[in-house]
């Protein structure tokens, strides 16, 4: 096969069972969000606009978590959840979806979902749930960035968990019985995110040029 036949490798950050359902997920955000995707693009908005937007809005979780607003902190969370997949749609919409814009959600939702992790942090109770929401961050966003990695070269996760979804609705399970449910769902995740660092470390490590390739070449 030549150069110019070969597939553009996936730059993304999704698992090949997530790209399998992607399509009729799109299909569907596309029929419901038509109402507003037409005066958006009207009015001359961006996806990578409406990314920013949707990751301030997460962001201002964060001080009225730590003042104890929690009412108000879980709704600007709500409010980034439901704005967080416009971008792709209104993107797609407006036929200008790339990587590039790909890219840029995929960072903001880090920094989001960081940003409520460290606030959650910072109002735990105890060291062990200090040190399970760390884990957390850590494993996270190397699991995102190993991931691009292995799409990148082609061997792309089989399967991939996304806890941040959980996490949020442990936040408002919390937030709104006095529960302690956050910690549990974020330490499942650290097992789950943890095995998937170690597999895609060893994966995108044998990917690599090393001592034994250059042998087989020789």
């Amino acid at each position: 096969m030549s150069e110019s036949e070969k597939p553009h490798p996936k730059t993304d950050c999704y698992s090949e069972n997530e790209r399998q359902g992607m399509e009729f997920y799109q299909s569907v955000k596309a029929f419901w969000l038509k109402p507003v995707l037409y005066p958006l693009t009207s009015a001359k908005v961006t996806p990578d606009a409406v990314t920013i937007v949707a990751g301030g809005i997460g962001l201002a979780f964060i001080p009225f978590w730590l003042l104890e607003q929690t009412s108000v902190a879980l709704a600007f969370l709500l409010v980034h959840v439901l704005l967080d997949g416009l971008d792709g749609a209104l993107a797609r919409y407006q036929n200008v979806a790339s990587s590039r814009g790909s890219f840029t959600d995929t960072f903001v939702d880090q920094i989001v979902v960081t940003g409520v992790a460290i606030a959650w942090i910072v109002m735990a109770p105890t060291a062990v749930h200090i040190a399970t929401g760390a884990a957390f961050i850590s494993c996270y966003v190397t699991v995102v960035a190993l991931a691009m990695a292995r799409n990148a070269l082609a061997v792309p996760y089989s399967f991939l968990v996304r806890p941040r979804y959980f996490v949020y609705a442990a936040l408002a399970f919390d937030g709104l019985m006095a529960t302690n449910s956050t910690f549990y769902v974020l330490l499942i995740s650290d097992v789950l995110l943890a095995t998937a660092c170690v597999t895609g470390f060893l994966v995108v490590r044998r990917q690599l040029p090393g001592p034994d390739s250059e042998n087989k070449e020789n």
